[in-house]
Order: C-alpha cells, then sequence, then structure tokens
C-alpha cells in the first residue's frame, strides 16, 4: 500500500509526550487546533491538570481548560481510561490527558504522527506513524474499510469492538488514528458547512454542549495546512522527525 505521506494533500497531525519527574507534558497540533497540557501527578494519582489551547476553532474552546482539570484531578493514572465524560470536554484535550496518564512513566518522548490523504478517486489512506515508523496503516472507499481485511465493508463509526478486542499498545494507535481520519474529513467539507454551528450536532464535545453553543464563534483564520514546510509542532522536540519524511 502507497504511504499516506506520498499522497498529497492531506491531513497532518502530531502528538507528543514527554514525561517529566512528577508531570507530563502532552501537545497536539493539526490542520485546526493546536493545544497542550502538563498533568502533574504524585504516587500515581493526578494532583493538577493544566491546559494551554494556543489555536482552536470556536472562541469557547478555551473554557474547556476548567472542565479537563475538574475531570482529571485527584483521579489515579490508571483510572484516566475508565473516565466516561469525553464528550462533556473538549475531546482533544481529553485525549491529550488520556496519553499523558499512559505514558507518565516512561523513559522517553512519545512521538505519534497521522497522516490521511485527501480523497483520490474515493479512496483514502490513513496512516499512523510511532517515532517515523509506520505502525498501523488503513484504507477506506467511500467511507467503508478495503483494508486491512479484518475491518473490511466496516466505516469508522462501526470498528468500536474491534478496538477495544486490541492489545493496549495497538488500541491506543486504532483510538488515535480513528480519530485522525473523522478529522481529516474536515479538509473537503465547505466552509460554510464546516462552520455553521445550526449544521453540527449537540453534545459532540464542550463548545457543543446545550448551555455553551449559543455564545461560540467560529475564529477564522486559524486554519493550517502542513503539506508544505515545518510539519506540525516543529520545533517543540528538536529529535522528532517530521510528519513528511517517508
Amino acid at each position: 500500500m502507497m504511504s499516506a505521506a506520498n499522497i498529497l494533500p492531506g491531513f497532518r497531525r502530531r502528538f507528543i509526550v514527554r514525561p517529566l519527574p512528577g508531570r507530563v507534558e502532552s501537545d497536539v497540533e493539526d490542520d485546526y487546533h493546536c493545544m497542550g497540557i502538563i498533568l502533574h501527578h504524585a504516587h500515581g494519582v493526578a494532583t493538577r491538570v493544566e491546559a494551554t489551547m494556543r489555536r482552536v476553532p470556536w472562541t469557547t474552546c478555551p473554557g474547556a481548560a476548567a472542565v479537563i482539570q475538574r475531570t482529571f484531578t485527584g483521579v489515579a493514572l490508571a483510572g484516566f481510561v475508565q473516565r466516561g465524560e469525553k464528550l462533556s470536554n473538549c475531546t482533544h484535550l481529553f485525549d491529550l490527558a488520556l496519553l499523558a496518564a499512559a505514558h507518565a512513566y516512561d523513559d522517553a518522548p512519545t512521538v505519534y504522527d497521522i497522516l490521511v490523504s485527501d480523497p483520490v478517486d474515493d479512496v483514502v489512506q490513513a496512516e499512523l506513524r510511532l517515532g517515523g515508523r509506520a505502525v498501523m496503516a488503513w484504507t477506506l472507499s467511500r467511507g467503508a474499510f478495503t483494508a486491512p481485511d479484518a475491518l473490511a465493508g466496516m466505516r469508522l463509526d462501526q470498528i468500536g469492538p474491534w478496538i477495544s478486542g486490541l492489545g493496549p499498545a495497538e488500541r491506543e494507535w486504532a483510538r488515535l488514528l480513528r480519530w485522525g481520519t473523522m478529522l481529516a474529513h474536515g479538509r473537503v467539507v465547505a466552509f460554510e458547512k464546516r462552520t455553521d454551528k445550526s449544521r453540527l450536532p449537540l453534545g459532540q464535545c464542550y463548545t457543543f454542549q446545550p448551555e455553551t453553543v449559543p455564545e461560540a464563534r467560529y475564529v477564522t483564520g486559524t486554519t493550517r495546512d502542513f503539506n508544505s514546510g515545518p510539519g506540525p509542532l516543529a520545533g517543540l522536540d528538536g529529535s522528532a522527525p517530521s510528519a513528511e519524511q517517508p
């Protein structure tokens, strides 16, 4: 299968997780978002969660920083994945918190790159790289999987049971790649539709809670394209490979 990096243009997303004494720094950047958290912990329990929203699509998104702090402060790191409050949070901060908890005691940073091609003859290639090495790759045609064989004929919203049956590492990979592939679809959605909150479903994240969405306004001019020049989170970790490297 052709690498997603060689089919341009396409969606690019990077996570960097850096474990440090007493804290973990976890960051993500893609076409639409750039944000991070610092998870402080002691004796296996989160003592404080700080969130930074550097680039967001809606004016209400920064309010999610207080929610992520309430959600995880005082929670055992081993229990983060059991929290069922993702949709009341910023979903991206929530994923950063789970990654931070899972890698809090690693010996080295973790760098994930997600590369999803724009459709070519209705076919999309999606790839997850760990430290620059491809570890999971999918092909979809008209929204349905054609590869791997285990997923053939299914759609992204139907693979939850398959993900649940994977080992811990592969489960993390699949969750990140599924969400990244869903986000990539925004590149082929008309701007007017993608930014019209009346067309988007309630309850899908912090901003789209019924009590928050009336105040939400789309922030124009924040979308980036990483198909040329430095990749996402460039310069944050000098040892990290570029998402554009083959």
